[in-house]
């Protein structure tokens, strides 16, 4: 590519960067929403979490289209095609965790409120989203700088949403052995705990990427310490 060609393929992609971190803010508000429904179920706020993932979903297509556009007219090579190829992959992640946060304000819509699991539903539960929302939040940051030592650390954080996420579950298993009453309501919960870990992969993934675009090497089945080494190279 010439000068000029480099020049229009920058303003390209700072478009497709900005439609990106558009899209990854929707998913961030999305998620707070779906959250806030679970402790107070309020059907007009489910609504919108619904029209926020079918804007997710629009948004995904427009910058799919966007990549596809420029891969054809600029037919970049090296880095910037892994950043191109990379961008799908991270509006993709997006695009999955929006489904997930969906699913979040669709369960608290039909969750039961025995008293015996307040404490899992309000506490554990909001703990482990405020995990998954800020490790979010530091992958579109890490995409946004291209910092791989931030990516590292998104991944290194994965560790204690699964931690947080096993902890529910262990706890919700001891109350329907000791209670089959509370069986229909703890596994509402489990699964509201088990999109709320999904989350948390879709943004160690958007991590692993951006890892692979700077560093040029695949990483999204090494380990957080595999990693951590790949990037102090």
């Amino acid at each position: 590519m010439n000068e000029h060609t480099y020049k229009q393929f920058d303003a390209e992609m700072e478009e497709i960067r900005s439609g990106v971190m558009a899209m990854g803010g929707l998913v961030e508000t999305q998620f707070g929403r779906a959250i806030g429904s679970l402790k107070r179920p309020d059907l007009d706020q489910i609504d919108v979490v619904a029209a926020d993932e079918q804007a997710i979903n629009q948004m995904q297509v427009n910058i799919d289209q966007q990549c596809s556009q420029i891969i054809a007219r600029r037919q970049p090579t090296a880095i910037d095609l892994r950043m191109v190829l990379t961008t799908v992959k991270i509006v993709n992640e997006l695009e999955r965790a929006g489904d997930e946060i969906k699913k979040i304000a669709y369960k608290a819509q039909q969750m039961q409120r025995p008293e015996r699991l307040a404490s899992v539903r309000f506490h554990e539960i909001a703990r482990t989203a405020e995990l998954a929302e800020d490790n979010l939040r530091l992958a579109l940051d890490s995409f946004a700088r291209l910092d791989v030592n931030a990516a590292a650390q998104v991944v290194s954080n994965d560790e204690a949403i699964d931690a947080a996420f096993l902890s529910i579950l262990r706890q919700l298993i001891s109350y329907m052995m000791e209670d089959p009453r509370t069986i229909t309501p703890a596994l509402e919960i489990v699964f509201i705990a088990k999109s709320i870990e999904r989350i948390g992969d879709h943004a160690k993934n958007i991590a692993e990427n951006v890892v692979h675009v700077v560093k040029g090497k695949d990483v999204r089945h090494a380990t957080a310490e595999e990693i951590r080494a790949e990037v102090a190279e």
